[in-house]
């Protein structure tokens, strides 16, 4: 089960391939995880504003995230994400997140859990920006989130999760909001969700003068999806992921495929 647990922080790459930027689990101290992920957003159309305009786009990515359990409470993720759109390919923007767990109470049946989170993400690259196949908008953020977990002893679990990210310089603050269902096995997991960003401001693409600063956008965008994960053997495990943009506001709409491999680093 610890194999299966410590995995789902799953990582966080660019906005369109996240699923929350924490998760219910925690590693335990002086426990780590290690993912190794990839995979395709085939974007068959894109919304100027939330104006439909016919225009397309595959998107690749390779994505390296950790996670250490500094206590049994507190833990400190890390992920790096390579992106590949058109002719733009470099990394992207690192995410450093600490989540500490400030609350929990055991029923006979269950257990519910109250964390907070704040960190950092910034560029590591100078991908360049200005066009509608950029990797990102070269924002340096200061996240912070607060999230309930609820789980039974069957395995049930619900997790729902929001906050703020605070983004320097000209780049739209955004509000978060994640919510996530699924089931924790001894030997698989399982999850529904639904993710989306909320942009407070901002320009829209095509809707003031060029040449319009691509920094000053404001992307929302709502996101159902479902993951799989497997332990393999020996602390690896392999996961599948599939998600939907469905709707939002300067962001490309469609399907995402991904899959990866974990490696549980476990004292126990």
């Amino acid at each position: 089960m610890k194999v299966l647990l410590s995995l789902f922080l799953l990582f966080t790459t660019c906005l369109c391939f996240s699923q929350g930027k924490i998760d219910g689990f925690y590693q335990g101290q002086g426990n780590a995880t290690i993912v190794v992920g990839g995979g395709i957003e085939d974007s068959n159309e894109y919304l100027a504003g939330k104006d439909k305009t016919g225009l397309e786009r595959k998107t690749y990515y390779i994505s390296l995230f950790t996670s250490y359990g500094i206590t049994n409470n507190l833990d400190i993720n890390v992920s790096l994400p390579y992106i590949e759109s058109g002719r733009n390919k470099n990394f992207q923007d690192i995410s450093i997140m600490l989540k500490n767990r400030f609350f929990d109470k055991v029923y006979t049946n269950s257990v519910l859990e109250l964390s907070g989170s704040a960190g950092i993400s910034t560029p590591v690259s100078d991908y360049k920006i200005g066009g509608l196949f950029d990797i990102g908008q070269q924002a340096t953020i200061i996240e912070s989130r607060v999230m309930s977990h609820y789980k039974i002893n069957s395995g049930w679990l619900a997790t729902l999760q929001s906050g703020f990210s605070y983004k320097l310089e000209e780049v739209p603050n955004s509000v978060p909001l994640t919510l996530k269902v699924g089931r924790a096995k001894k030997n698989i997991y399982y999850d529904i969700y639904y993710d989306a960003q909320f942009g407070l401001g901002g320009i829209d693409y095509l809707g003031t003068p060029r040449p319009q600063n691509f920094r000053e956008f404001g992307v929302s965008y709502h996101k159902v999806g479902a993951t799989i994960f497997a332990p393999i053997i020996d602390g690896f495990g392999a996961y599948g992921t599939f998600s939907y943009i469905i709707g939002g506001r300067n962001i490309f709409l469609g399907p995402i495929y991904g899959a990866g491999l974990s490696y549980n680093f476990s004292r126990d």
